[in-house]
């Protein structure tokens, strides 16, 4: 075992498969000579050269469309969005290009594309930089999408993602790179369609990915002292959603809360709450309860932009009642 940060571990993902096969290049602003916004892509130009790790002007649209026209020729390009809020100006080719293509060929393209970047509510970043394209972009067929919270599933989702023949969204988190956790030094993949037991509990069960993991452990760590026993599960896969997961946590424990980051209307936690209501209305002993963020621009303003997001205190605050009046 090692201990590194979330960006090393992407970085050593990277440098892995590009090792292993040459057709796997990275593209997008600045990931060559300065190393990418957050140095994901650090010195991988000096390994590779500019060709494999390659520069683009400031044209989302445009390297997006490259990316996904060398994607039908064999090649595994992974994009890196300097902020993922900036893929919105992709976001025509993401939904009719990368998502449908390979349906539209009738099966003759594979789309073997990652697209990556740091995204979320970071520290006074402003609305048009604190974006959480999730919601965005479930409703599209044909992409997959998972988000990493911790280094050992950040680089084992990552290689996993880059040899997957279809395109995959990988949300990272912009104030979780400089993260740090023992990861194994032998390589290792991880599934892109399972949702991580991160603790066994039995009063209720707690759905969350992404950052907001760390405020619902933080949480749980004073709930047990209270004596309360929560499950949680780290979604990881935002689609598709685990859903054999969920309902073997809720087997267990008959009540959910749904803890995310992701706006309120539309978002993750609102899909979930569907595929639930509709399939396995009977397991619930009480309504769900889901924390998101306020429907709004996110606030420049630092106090402002605090009360936009779930902190630990509010999921405290909705377990006892969750719990306490079931």
């Amino acid at each position: 075992m090692k201990k590194i940060f979330l960006f090393d571990a992407l970085r050593e993902a990277i440098d892995e498969e590009m090792e292993k096969d040459s057709s796997v290049f990275v593209l997008g602003e600045d990931v060559g000579h300065y190393g990418g916004s957050y140095k994901v892509t650090k010195d991988l130009h000096k390994k590779y050269g500019d060709l494999r790790v390659l520069d683009t002007p400031i044209v989302e649209n445009s390297f997006m469309g490259m990316a996904i026209g060398s994607s039908i020729t064999g090649l595994r390009p992974i994009v890196e969005g300097m902020n993922m809020s900036f893929l919105l100006l992709a976001f025509n080719q993401i939904s009719n290009n990368a998502g449908m293509l390979r349906y539209t060929s009738g099966g003759n393209f594979k789309i073997p594309l990652v697209i990556r970047g740091p995204g979320g509510v970071g520290r006074q970043l402003g609305a048009e930089h604190s974006q959480r394209l999730e919601s965005y972009f479930q409703s599209i067929p044909g992409l997959k999408m998972v988000a990493c919270s911790t280094p050992y599933n950040a680089k084992g989702l990552l290689k996993s993602a880059i040899r997957d023949d279809n395109p995959v969204i990988l949300f990272e988190h912009v104030l979780l790179y400089n993260l740090k956790d023992d990861i194994p030094d032998k390589e290792y993949l991880l599934p892109l369609n399972k949702a991580e037991l991160v603790k066994e509990g039995k009063d209720l069960t707690i759905i969350t990915y992404s950052r907001m993991r760390h405020h619902v452990m933080e949480a749980v760590n004073k709930l047990v002292n209270l004596g309360f026993n929560p499950e949680v599960l780290d979604l990881i896969s935002l689609k598709p959603i685990d859903i054999d997961s969920i309902v073997l946590s809720l087997k267990k424990t008959n009540k959910l809360l749904i803890v995310e980051e992701c706006m309120k209307t539309g978002g993750i936690g609102a899909e979930i709450i569907a595929q639930v209501n509709d399939r396995y209305f009977d397991l619930l002993d009480a309504p769900i309860i889901r924390l998101s963020s306020q429907d709004i621009p996110t606030p420049y303003n630092g106090n402002l932009e605090k009360v936009t997001i779930v902190n630990p205190q509010q999921i405290i605050d909705s377990v006892r009642m969750l719990v306490n009046e079931s």
